[in-house]
């Protein structure tokens, strides 16, 4: 038998013990994935099970730590397993990972009871942005959850752990006092936010049980977080693209934390943007939907511009989404006014993002005077569009997105993390992994602002955030990868991954 002959007989003869092989690889790679996922949901449940931020803001940066290096490990295994069974990992996952933020109350963030209130005065007929939670004219419907008795706010401890606000009580209400108290936040402002996030506190307000308090908004934000994981691998999988980089969302410890234990109301306006961007083609569908988002939170406004190349574009996605915005706008304006606007230009102040008072655009003050951020800030942010309407790649919207708002975030440095969950949701639709260093440097920004109030962290965060963007962007343009298959760099198929499915695809 000649030699080629031989060798071509073994190598068939050992091919069982190969596949054998492979399956084995690819078991191992599996186990290391769930035992990965395992401690991202432990880290995660001891982080929300903490306490308050003000309670013991270092302890829940320590789990956070603990949480984001499992979580990148376990991204980084999951490119080893087949991918039919990788989507069924990242969907159990992110199942599970998700219900973790019901492990206990509210832990960082006090704006769900907002949501529980403005559902509440809907329910009860009026407008959510005719009075302040604090206004007499709303006193019928205060509830003891809400509204504790004024001795809570008499206690520094339990001020501390419920983050309990005060308000001043009008003399003329039925058993007033000189002051009130309740978990809402800025009780005297108006509410700040969007009709299309009304409706959905109005909606989970409905479906709630009388005595539900946090848990139906919980709920409510990972069924949210669920759907924007299963809304993600169809989208992948339509583009024939590697679905695993779901997992990017599925499983990042900001998604449990900030939307299902904080319940923020950003992941409706996630979810509508991936479908917009990942699942509806270009037109006017995809442009209602950016609309949409953006009625649930201004944010994902830049997601739109962001997704805009070319002239074309700008017609077929810009104008209906502007005319979805004002459309669900024109029944509150209608009963409540120029009062829709709530707390926002309050809120700008308060940020420092006004002239003149500028606390923010942390890498901008690094350079230049604090007049010339806001300015430059600006610039920057219309360059950025401009690039993207000129170069961009209209088959591919989520990259232009992507890069539009994790530049603007990185730009304007907010104190609040759950602002990147955006960013979070394009990642995983696009694959560029560098970009996660964005909601990473608002976590920790705003919890450790708290642990370590005298530390630059605006800087420090925001600045290690851009350095591994521009990092991770000029090693793959010197590697020759080019910015054009970037998902595929960052959660590349191994070529081992997947023997079955390839040789199901030649029979085909």
């Amino acid at each position: 038998m000649p030699e080629s002959a031989s060798r071509r007989a073994g190598m068939s003869a050992l091919a069982p013990f190969a596949g054998r092989a492979r399956v084995g690889r690819s078991g191992a790679w599996t186990a290391g994935t769930l035992v990965l996922l395992a401690g991202v949901v432990t880290a995660t449940t001891v982080s929300v099970r903490t306490g308050g931020v003000l309670a013991r803001p270092g302890h829940i940066l320590f789990w956070y730590a603990v949480a984001w290096a499992m979580f990148a490990a376990a991204c980084w295994a999951v490119r080893a397993v087949p991918v039919r069974r990788a989507t069924a990992v990242i969907l159990a996952g992110s199942a599970v990972v998700a219900l973790t933020g019901l492990a206990g109350p509210p832990s960082t963030s006090s704006d769900m009871f907002r949501y529980v209130w403005d559902g509440t005065v809907q329910a009860a007929g009026i407008s959510p942005y005719a009075h302040p939670p604090a206004a007499p004219e709303l006193a019928r419907l205060r509830d003891p959850w809400l509204f504790p008795p004024d001795s809570a706010c008499q206690d520094p401890a339990t001020i501390l752990r419920l983050e309990l606000h005060t308000f001043p009580a009008a003399q003329d209400e039925p058993g007033a006092r000189p002051t009130g108290c309740t978990r809402i936040n800025r009780p005297q402002a108006h509410t700040i936010y969007p009709p299309v996030a009304e409706w959905w506190f109005f909606a989970v307000h409905e479906l709630s049980p009388a005595d539900g308090r946090h848990k139906p908004f919980q709920a409510a934000g990972a069924v949210l977080a669920f759907a924007t994981t299963a809304a993600l691998l169809a989208a992948r999988r339509r583009r024939g693209r590697d679905p695993r980089t779901a997992a990017l969302w599925a499983w990042c410890p900001a998604v449990p934390v900030e939307a299902v234990n904080n319940a923020h109301v950003d992941t409706l306006g996630v979810l509508l943007t991936v479908l917009a961007l990942g699942i509806v083609g270009p037109g006017s569908r995809r442009g209602v939907l950016l609309g949409a988002a953006t009625a649930v939170k201004l944010l994902p406004v830049l997601a739109l511009l962001g997704s805009v190349v070319g002239r074309r574009s700008m017609l077929r996605t810009v104008a209906p989404a502007a005319v979805a915005f004002v459309l669900v706008y024109l029944p509150y304006a209608a009963v409540s006014g120029g009062r829709i606007l709530g707390y926002l230009p309050g809120y700008l102040k308060e940020e420092g993002y006004e002239p003149g008072d500028v606390r923010r655009f942390a890498l901008l003050r690094l350079l230049l005077p604090d007049v010339a951020a806001v300015p430059v800030a600006a610039t920057l942010i219309a360059l950025t569009a401009v690039y993207i309407w000129r170069r961009g790649d209209p088959e591919q919207p989520w990259q232009g997105a992507l890069l539009m708002t994790g530049t603007t975030l990185t730009l304007v440095s907010p104190g609040y993390s759950w602002y990147a969950l955006l960013v979070v949701g394009l990642v995983a639709l696009d694959g560029r992994a560098e970009w996660l260093a964005v909601p990473g440097a608002g976590a920790v920004l705003y919890v450790g602002s708290v642990a370590f109030p005298a530390m630059p962290l605006q800087e420090w965060a925001y600045g290690a955030a851009a350095l591994v963007v521009c990092g991770a962007a000029a090693h793959r343009h010197w590697s020759g990868r080019g910015p054009s298959p970037a998902a595929e760099t960052v959660m590349r198929v191994p070529q081992e991954a997947q023997p079955v499915e390839r040789n199901q695809e030649k029979r085909k």
